[in-house]
């Protein structure tokens, strides 16, 4: 290569040398042989001579560096015939292809913009010195990404019709990692105190997964402002990092850093005034402002101080406020006054709201979800929530807001809101499994936003081992004007107690309804419904009547009628035994479970309140949940019941990207009809022969069911409900020891989230857990020593098939009998 540049120059000088030997002419003509793809236009542009013109020495000169500077030539000779001025031209070749290999860490879509900006692309002229360009400015960046044992090599490959191929060969090597960071000259603080935050840093073990070892210089230039900041946080206004040492090993595969620092003496807040045009009083301003006097001065607050008074500002309509902290420093007695001079500009209107991207959502459905207005003053609050709300919508993959200022103007802006638009309507076909449910294929037609007006439309078919389900539902969730939603929902479904550890009987359910819901603020919100359900149980010991002849009297049937009534059934159920929930339903005591003692139909009622303040409906990291709700069967059904329900949920972030979580559950029901008391069933009969003893413990076996029917019991255990036991096997048994369910329902547990490796925000979750909690038959039956406890780890993915959720646990509590579960999952959808 380097003997080609060195080819080049050399011609360039003896054209140079010959243009100088030109005895001066008039120029009649001019033209240019050896082009092949640049036009003679192009040569005319870029020449500093034309027709007519006198050709000297000089000029000569000056014309063969022009064309030379194009790049376009290798060679440029002038020669005359007659008057008429003859350039020839060799081109360079031009870029055929190019192609790069080895890079992992910078993709191609990454690098050919850094290629091009420095002249190599296909299709343009090849200049060989821009490779030496290429390759600097590629370990450049490889250097910053701490690839310090990285090589560029290229390769040029000539082809026909003057074209090159050109080949750049990339060996990367590995991240060179951060073995060791000193800091010296610290006495107050510790290095862990000190590099608490810091990005560069030598992860645990257990983490195996981080890359802040990795070392790059951006990382580092962040770590020593955050030196700065740790001690100017604390008062210690003049600490600065004196000097930093980067060494690497000779393999060039370790990095030592030591970081120099001064820390200085410790500053208080002496005064703080606020200054400027005050449009809020300074009282108001004053409560915004988090130093007081006497207090030891911290940039952090002073900082925060500043955002708190701009957001105040900005909520009231002067979107272009400016506070600006003068602090004055007094050296000599270690003292700081800070002034906030308040600048806020001209108060700021919303001339129009315009909607970007939503090409199938209509405007009015991005109207209604905004907390800003046009024609009103601006408020950034209003603006935060509008995203918010937005965001919320599952039709939308991203929402950005911009806030142009109007030409012309500088008391009006427009709020431009971009949407991506996601599909919003689904059609699936699937399949998951389920410890529980089995193998399950669903079908579902989804449609999210219904002709672009938000509505929700969806019909699902399901069926597993223990489940077959049919769903119709529609919802409007601006039914009014005023947010109001309404909402239908008709379903069919049969359930195989029995293959979910319940007690064996099965149960045929269909049920159509309304529901409504009402937001009281931005995270309140209030639901209600009412709707018609008719359930049928098949529960007992199934009869079939045998019929034959008197032998007195062959014309005349008998049959073996437990009765002795004289009818022949052909079928029918009859309690068993030892099942405490079949006797309940032996209403009249007859021994015979008829029709109307194993079908119900119910008018039920649905009530709820919520408060949400968490940031993340999948994976939140801060924030709470709140649920109360409350339903039954209204009077006039089969049977009178209701049930309440509270949920509690709280995030806190905690150390790095961890965060802790606890939650609880509180279930009761019970009836309010006269069955129980009128009632003539009889209890089962629990005695055990003597020096037998029960798989489970004699207090949670029941000898009959009372209060809330056991259709509508609290169930606890599985994959999402204290954890480490089998699904609905906690709390009453009957006497086989299977479980029953009860009136009460106790639960609760701690979740510390880790952060997920490789992938960010989602619905991906790893969680190490503690869960406590059991069921009981009702109020009276509550014995706080009788809860189970277990613990974990959790890991849960929202994937496309449906939310995936492995728990492996263990039980810290458990009893006689208690069906435990070390792994437990669950993928696909569930109904």
């Amino acid at each position: 290569m380097v003997t080609k540049v060195l080819t080049i120059l050399l011609f360039g000088l003896l054209s140079i040398k010959s243009a100088l030997a030109v005895d001066p002419f008039t120029i009649s003509d001019i033209r240019v042989e050896g082009l092949q793809r640049i036009s003679e236009g192009t040569v005319f542009n870029y020449l500093s001579i034309d027709s007519g013109d006198l050709l000297t020495s000089t000029s000569a000169r000056q014309a063969i560096r022009s064309l030379f500077s194009t790049g376009f030539f290798d060679s440029v000779e002038l020669e005359r015939e007659g008057n008429i001025l003859v350039i020839s031209v060799v081109e360079r070749p031009a870029i055929a292809k190019i192609t790069l290999s080895g890079n992992k860490a910078i993709k191609d879509e990454d690098m050919f913009p850094v290629l091009a900006d420095i002249g190599l692309a296909e299709g343009e002229v090849f200049q060989p010195q821009s490779l030496d360009r290429i390759k600097q400015e590629l370990v450049k960046q490889y250097f910053s990404q701490g690839r310090y044992a990285v090589s560029v090599d290229s390769r040029v490959v000539e082809l026909e019709r003057n074209r090159v191929r050109i080949s750049i060969i990339i060996k990367e090597g590995d991240t060179a990692k951060i073995k060791h960071i000193n800091i010296v000259g610290n006495t107050l603080y510790t290095d862990k105190e000190i590099k608490k935050d810091f990005e560069s840093d030598i992860p645990p073990v257990w983490k195996f997964w981080s890359k802040d070892d990795q070392y790059s210089r951006e990382k580092l230039s962040g770590d020593l402002e955050k030196i700065r900041s740790y001690y100017q946080d604390r008062g210690y206004i003049d600490a600065n990092v004196e000097s930093t040492q980067v060494s690497i090993s000779q393999d060039k595969q370790d990095i030592y850093i030591t970081a120099n620092i001064i820390e200085g003496e410790q500053y208080s807040v002496d005064k703080i005034q606020v200054t400027g045009d005050l449009v809020i009083e300074e009282v108001t301003l004053r409560r915004l402002i988090m130093t007081q006097e006497n207090d030891v001065f911290s940039r952090k607050k002073m900082e925060r101080s500043v955002e708190n008074i701009t957001a105040l500002l900005a909520n009231v309509g002067y979107a272009f406020a400016n506070v600006n902290p003068i602090p004055q420093i007094d050296r000599e007695n270690r003292l700081v006054t800070i002034n906030y001079f308040v600048d806020p500009g001209k108060r700021v209107y919303v001339r129009q709201i315009t909607f970007v991207g939503n090409s199938g959502t209509k405007d009015e459905v991005l109207r209604r979800e905004m907390r800003q207005f046009e024609g009103g003053w601006f408020s950034q609050a209003a603006i935060d929530r509008s995203r918010i709300r937005l965001q919320r919508l599952t039709y939308f993959e991203s929402v950005n807001i911009e806030t142009p200022a109007v030409p012309g103007t500088d008391d009006q802006i427009d709020v431009v809101v971009t949407v991506s638009e996601r599909a919003a309507g689904s059609f699936s076909v699937g399949l998951g499994y389920s410890q529980v449910q089995g193998l399950i294929a669903s079908l579902s037609i989804q449609q999210d936003n219904f002709l672009g007006s938000g509505k929700r439309v969806g019909i699902s078919l399901s069926r597993s081992s223990i489940v077959s389900s049919f769903n119709l539902s529609y919802d409007n969730p601006y039914w009014t004007e005023d947010g109001v939603s309404r909402g239908f929902y008709a379903r069919y479904s049969t359930f195989n107690r029995a293959g979910a550890n319940i007690s064996t009987f099965t149960s045929t359910e269909a049920a159509a309804g309304v529901n409504f819901g009402l937001p009281l603020t931005e995270v309140d919100y209030v639901r209600a419904g009412i709707g018609f359900r008719q359930t049928s149980l098949n529960i007992g010991s199934f009869v079939r009547e045998v019929e034959f002849p008197d032998p007195e009297d062959p014309g005349n049937i008998l049959c073996n009628d437990l009765n002795n009534n004289g009818i022949c059934p052909e079928e029918y159920f009859i309690p068993s035994p030892f099942d405490p929930l079949s006797k309940s339903l032996d209403h009249n005591g007859d021994g015979i479970l008829d029709d109307q003692e194993r079908d119900f139909n119910v008018i039920d009622f649905t009530s709820s309140w919520s408060r949400d303040t968490r940031n993340h409906f999948l994976n939140p990291t801060r924030g709470s949940l709140q649920r109360v709700s409350l339903t039954g069967a209204l009077p006039g059904s089969s049977r009178e019941y209701y049930k309440l329900f509270y949920r509690y949920a709280k995030y806190i972030p905690i150390w790095s990207d961890l965060v802790f979580s606890f939650s609880g559950d509180l279930g009761y029901g019970d009836s309010y009809d006269n069955y129980d008391k009128t009632s003539l069933a009889t209890p089962v009969d629990i005695e055990l022969p003597p020096g037998l003893e029960r798989d489970c413990l004699d207090q949670e076996v029941i000898t009959l069911d009372t209060g809330l029917p056991f259709f509508e019991h609290f169930y606890g255990g599985g994959v999402r409900d204290i954890r480490g036991f089998k699904a609905n096997t906690l709390g009453p048994k009957d006497t086989n020891c299977r479980a029953v369910g009860g009136d009460l329902k106790v639960s609760g547990g701690i979740e510390v989230a880790i952060p997920t490796p490789f992938t960010k925000g989602g619905g991906s979750r790893i969680a190490l857990f503690v869960d406590i909690g059991n069921v009981y038959e009702n109020l009276d039956a509550f014995d706080a020593s009788l809860f189970r406890a277990s613990a974990g780890i959790s890991v849960t993915w929202q994937a496309p098939i449906g939310p995936i959720i492995m728990n492996y646990a263990f039980p810290l509590k458990e009893f006689r009998g208690d069906r435990t579960e070390s792994l437990q999952f669950s993928f696909g959808s569930t109904f």
